[in-house]
């Protein structure tokens, strides 16, 4: 699986790492030493993956990321952080981000890593992708990567769409935390079910209409959590 990838890294040792690592599996590298050179990088080169450190000068990662997003590019971004608390790497998964890994790292690892986020990219994420998934007054339309409420539209991250798709492909059906990281990355081992915790928690604030109450995306206590119809839970109250 050959792939264009972008390595945004001002550290030029770090980078000549990581470049000849993923030349190594025979994919084509180009590496910028800043942010900015990143966001022109992918607007011109149009990349399968851009491995992306957070620190870096003129424009952090974070900000790479959020305009990436803003301008609607799907590509997985890969995060490379030397910073270690929760929020910090949580944060970069809200803004869009695919994974993150924290260094020091491991090279087989890292090209771990890079190996499922092309699979993914490269096929369906958990549903099929030829039908709109409904649930109630909520609607994921898989192909066209959107999400609705009561018609209007409900702007997601990708991991944000990943975990709603697939509880809306089985409503009411209950999914453990761990089979959601599943979802978002494959490699469950590697990130805390916090991270599904705050993936829910920013989408109960998008398509609940109390997200402290929720309606909609349900906690089951020990288990994990479900997609329900309001309405339906209404009738059979």
């Amino acid at each position: 699986m050959c792939a264009d990838v972008i390595v945004a890294e001002d550290d030029e040792k770090q980078a000549e790492l990581v470049r000849r690592y993923l030349e190594r599996e025979g994919h084509a590298v180009r590496i910028v030493g800043d942010g900015l050179a990143a966001l022109d990088a992918v607007r011109h080169q149009e990349p399968d993956l851009l491995v992306l450190d957070v620190m870096m000068p003129r424009a952090d990662g974070l900000d790479v990321v959020r305009v990436l997003r803003a301008e609607a590019r799907e590509l997985p971004v890969l995060m490379l952080t030397a910073r270690t608390t929760e929020d910090d790497l949580l944060l970069g998964l809200d803004l869009g981000a695919d994974d993150y890994m924290t260094k020091p790292y491991s090279p087989r690892e890292l090209m771990a890593r890079v190996r499922t986020l092309l699979r993914r990219a490269r096929r369906p994420v958990g549903v099929a992708q030829d039908h709109v998934l409904r649930v109630g007054a909520l609607v994921v339309d898989p192909e066209r990567h959107e999400v609705t409420v009561d018609g209007e539209p409900v702007e997601c991250t990708r991991g944000e769409f990943r975990i709603l798709a697939a509880l809306a492909a089985g409503p009411d059906r209950v999914f453990s935390r761990q089979r959601l990281l599943e979802e978002l990355h494959g490699f469950d081992r590697y990130i805390s079910d916090r991270t599904v915790d705050v993936h829910v928690m920013n989408l109960r604030k998008k398509i609940e209409p109390a997200p402290r109450r929720p309606v909609r995306l349900l906690t089951v206590f020990g288990v994990g959590y479900k997609l329900t119809d309001p309405a339906k839970a209404c009738r059979r109250a």
